[in-house]
């Protein structure tokens, strides 16, 4: 099997200058204007690597066969650009713009696409072709002549592949936390040892794929196709998945959520020893630790967890009512539709949990303040939690970090956010009557307009 990389080593490609690509770069803004003497950007073959395109408008160019080995392109647009077995080794494209670009057969290893748009972009298999040099084209006939696109040891962290086409693709040792990937055609790509964490599969085909020694805490694939995926090693403890895909067998040999033997009475033991941990400041007991637990459904109301480890935790649909978790850490816990009214969440750490649905009414999230020299401040962590559809009426959120979070269809009724940080919170179709956002920091908020003062 061929990849991008070899794409035309034997075909001639012209190196250009920098003050060359800006002269073709003018006649394509031109063009794009459609402004005379323009012309599209034909850059076929073009050797461009270590150049500085940043911010350049390259929308609908033709990059073919070219190569772009490290090659600087922040902010770049790309969108339908014909990036046809390109060489992107190492190219640096963050923030940049590939919405339905043509990346099929291309080599992007080691590239960092780090908040890059590559929305229903085109990462298949490519044929392998030849340029002759009068500049025509011909298929390679031999049984190599597939060129797989590779993703391998990317950063692409908070990329958007929504909608993509990566049907085997080499995905492979890639960081894409916090990506979105709904819709995206996965089909017998291989993603081994690729971090997950936190991504957004829902819709994804993931059928024949192998995501072995993935990591997907905190990964929705709420409606996903997992039909022969290979889950072998796969860390699947906080990801968010359907009743179907547990009951399906298809996620064998995965790392899921531990069950106790004896819940009740280890339950019990557990906050013994906590409350005397915390009434003897560490001297007694035994901080609790249920890291990566399966509790859901449980009634837990009035249970004191204060500072306790609940990373990964599993307690949708359970009951903590009256619960005291200052200063807890439930990141990337499953807390849908999890009963926390009036519950002491002061300090606590909520990052990229998943609390849809959750009902937060009269909840304490306001900060800590820690007994100590420097008097130091705890705020509440909701950094990228989703609470989608949670109840927050009347919750206290003041100087909470909510950066990135999801509270698409939340009931904010009465909520004092003052002072919260709201850099890129999705708030679509919340409900905020009578929601306190003094001094809030919200100008990239989604769906929020902020008076000013």
């Amino acid at each position: 099997m061929s990849s991008a990389q070899g794409f035309g080593s034997n075909s001639p490609r012209t190196k250009l200058t920098q003050s060359q690509l800006n002269l073709v770069l003018a006649r394509h803004e031109a063009f794009r204007k459609s402004l005379p003497g323009g012309a599209r950007a034909n850059l076929k073959l073009r050797d461009l690597s270590h150049l500085d395109l940043s911010g350049m408008d390259l929308a609908e160019a033709d990059l073919s066969g070219a190569k772009l080995f490290s090659a600087r392109l922040t902010g770049t647009s790309l969108a339908n650009a014909i990036l046809y077995a390109a060489d992107l080794r190492l190219a640096n494209l963050e923030g940049a713009d590939l919405r339905r670009a043509d990346l099929r057969g291309a080599c992007l290893r080691g590239a960092v696409l780090n908040d890059a748009v590559m929305s229903e972009a085109d990462l298949r298999d490519g044929t392998l072709l030849h340029y002759s040099p009068g500049g025509e084209i011909s298929q390679h006939q031999f049984d190599d002549s597939v060129l797989t696109s590779e993703l391998t040891a990317a950063t692409a962290r908070g990329v958007d592949l929504s909608r993509a086409k990566l049907a085997s693709a080499f995905v492979m040792q890639t960081d894409l936390t916090d990506s979105i990937l709904r819709g995206a055609k996965f089909m017998r790509a291989n993603l081994t040892n690729s971090n997950l964490t936190g991504a957004d599969l829902t819709g994804a085909d993931l059928s024949e794929a192998n995501m072995s020694g993935t990591k997907l805490s905190g990964a929705l694939l709420a409606g996903a196709t997992i039909a022969r995926a290979n889950f072998a090693g796969a860390n699947l403890i906080g990801a968010i998945l359907d009743a179907a895909q547990v009951a399906s067998g298809n996620l064998a040999g995965a790392v899921m959520a531990k069950t106790m033997a004896n819940p009740d009475e280890d339950l019990r033991d557990l906050l013994v020893e906590h409350l005397k941990w915390i009434d003897s400041g560490g001297k007694e007991g035994q901080r609790a630790d249920l890291s990566t637990v399966d509790l859901s459904g449980r009634a837990l109301e009035g249970i004191n967890l204060s500072a306790a480890i609940l990373h990964c935790i599993a307690l949708r649909g359970a009951s903590l009512a009256g619960s005291t978790l200052a200063i807890a850490d439930m990141s990337l816990a499953d807390l849908r539709d999890v009963n926390f009214t009036k519950a002491d969440l002061r300090g606590i750490n909520f990052e990229r949990a998943t609390l849809t649905g959750a009902d937060l009414t009269g909840a304490l999230l306001s900060p800590v303040h820690i007994q100590t020299m420097s008097g130091h401040v705890w705020r509440a962590n909701l950094q990228r939690a989703r609470l989608g559809k949670a109840i927050l009426r009347g919750a206290d959120l003041a100087k909470v970090n909510l950066s990135g979070a999801d509270l698409s269809g939340a009931d904010l009724t009465g909520a004092n956010l003052r002072e919260a940080d709201l850099t890129g919170t999705d708030f679509t179709g919340a409900i905020l009557d009578s929601t306190i956002l003094e001094n809030a920091n919200g100008a990239t908020a989604i769906g929020l307009e902020l008076t000013p003062g």
